[in-house]
């Protein structure tokens, strides 16, 4: 596994291998690696010749009072990790070489980012879209794969490509978590065993809206308000939003029919977390 912090090194690197016809797959990851990373990087793996992942934790997605500075890092264990899964290259990139002095220039998707999340991190979309875009022009990948949990940020990326003519195939895979439901996340390091059990009310809060859906329930309403007692039952647990809304659009739907995402932010004291399935009701 190569280890490269300059652009023009891995650009280099990268000509040769599509000389030789090389198709190269791409994982960006902010590092802190689990399951949910390395199910990515698998994929990748079989689908591509040469597998790029990038570990950047990208100061322009987070606001001002958010968890930049404290946002979980190891790279010793992550370089670890990644050597063990024997991809070909690993971008570590210093963020003065992201955004240089007088940086100016960003990226900005206006629709899908003003909802769910977008809304209450205004300027988190503008952040991953322009480091997203940078690293498509750094690395110039065939595929480049995504995780379903931040499925928000997929679609965004997905219309970014699309808007903006990159010539690369984005793929979505589904949610890994742990055995009791949590969805894996960077963001469960900062969970103490006790925040840890109260963080499971997110996927019961799921599992019971998807019963009410098979069960016939089609009040999107009705499902969401059953959706919030479930989380505030949990003291430590503060709700930003529960939505369902067109898997496609993000738009609200008032009645769960067609193919639907019902998705939730919730905070457990200090750790802010996201989970969400998708439906296809009839």
């Amino acid at each position: 596994m190569k280890v490269v912090r300059s652009i023009s090194k891995l650009r280099n690197i990268l000509k040769k291998i599509k000389e030789d016809r090389k198709t190269v797959g791409f994982v960006p990851t902010m590092g802190a690696l689990h399951l949910g990373h390395l199910s990515l990087i698998r994929k990748a793996k079989k689908e591509t010749d040469f597998v790029v992942v990038s570990i950047f934790v990208n100061p322009t997605q987070f606001g001002p009072s958010e968890d930049y500075k404290r946002y979980p890092c190891n790279f010793k264990k992550d370089r670890e990790i990644l050597e063990k899964e024997k991809i070909d290259l690993l971008f570590f990139p210093f963020a003065k070489t992201m955004y240089p002095k007088r940086f100016s220039t960003y990226v900005e998707e206006t629709c899908l980012s003003k909802v769910l999340c977008g809304e209450f991190r205004p300027h988190h979309f503008r952040g991953v879209c322009t480091v997203v875009a940078k690293l498509f022009n750094i690395v110039e990948p065939d595929i480049s794969y995504f995780g379903q949990k931040d499925y928000q940020q997929a679609q965004i990326i997905k219309r970014m490509v699309r808007d903006l003519n990159f010539p690369i195939k984005i793929k979505v895979l589904p949610i890994i978590r742990e055995k009791d439901g949590l969805a894996m996340s960077s963001r469960n390091n900062y969970l103490s065993c006790e925040e840890r059990k109260d963080a499971l009310c997110l996927y019961q809060a799921l599992n019971r809206a998807k019963e009410l859906v098979r069960k016939g329930e089609r009040n999107s309403a009705t499902v969401k308000k059953e959706m919030e007692r479930i989380i505030k039952s949990v003291k430590k647990a503060k709700i930003d939003y529960i939505e369902i809304v067109d898997a496609d659009n993000l738009k609200e739907v008032k009645k769960t029919k067609g193919k639907v995402l019902v998705a939730l932010a919730v905070w457990i004291r200090k750790a802010r977390l996201i989970d969400n399935f998708l439906l296809n009701v009839k």
